[in-house]
């Protein structure tokens, strides 16, 4: 008997806190988060009114590496990443090359949550986490193949991660995660004392 893996599902992960100037990078960063946050009324109405618990900037602000050097230096290093990524998935770009069309904040406050999406009209997404406290809730990515199993059983609890219906993650601050834009995912109700600050991101093919 024989057993062939095909048609594999590949999350990168990097761990950023390692290299050197993490610590005034993230800090760089959570200052900047704050401070939109605290200055981007349109975004904050947007949040009131799409009952989004905390604040976004995805449908405000569309230049934030323009807007904050913080924001510049994350692109700088989401684009190294996300052409090795483009790499280990044998991407054939030909004369195009990846961009990055969307960088948006998530402040997600305790309680709040995220429900399952996907991004359409992209290649590659992904989070960069900047302040992760104590209990605050995962990264919950589900098997792509889901909508299509209507009779099959459930997996073992057992089961090795990949061969799980959900695979929960569990970043600390400086965790890059990306992944093709058709994964689904979501983010259960955060269990922190106070927000979860990550920066999510979209690249696509032109």
């Amino acid at each position: 008997m024989a057993l062939r893996t095909l048609f594999v599902t590949r999350l990168y992960e990097a761990e950023l806190a390692g290299e050197r100037g993490f610590a005034q990078f993230n800090a760089d960063l959570v200052d900047a988060c704050q401070m939109l946050a605290d200055e981007d009324a349109a975004g904050r109405a947007w949040c009131r009114s799409n009952g989004y618990g905390g604040y976004t900037s995805y449908a405000s602000l569309s230049d934030l590496p323009q807007r904050a050097s913080a924001f510049a230096a994350l692109k700088t290093r989401l684009d190294r990443h996300a052409r090795a990524y483009a790499e280990a998935l044998s991407l054939n770009l030909g004369g195009g090359r990846l961009r990055l069309d969307d960088l948006w904040i998530n402040v997600l406050k305790p309680g709040a949550a995220h429900t399952g999406h996907i991004h359409p009209h992209s290649v590659l997404s992904g989070t960069y986490y900047v302040d992760v406290p104590a209990g605050a809730s995962a990264l919950k990515l589900e098997d792509p193949r889901l909508p299509l199993m209507m009779a099959a059983p459930p997996r073992l609890s057992e089961a090795p991660e990949e061969d799980r219906t959900f695979v929960y993650l569990r970043p600390q601050a400086g965790t890059l995660y990306l992944w093709e834009s058709f994964l689904r995912h979501e983010v259960p109700a955060n269990g922190a004392r106070r927000p979860r600050v990550s920066i999510s991101f979209n690249y696509g093919w032109r």
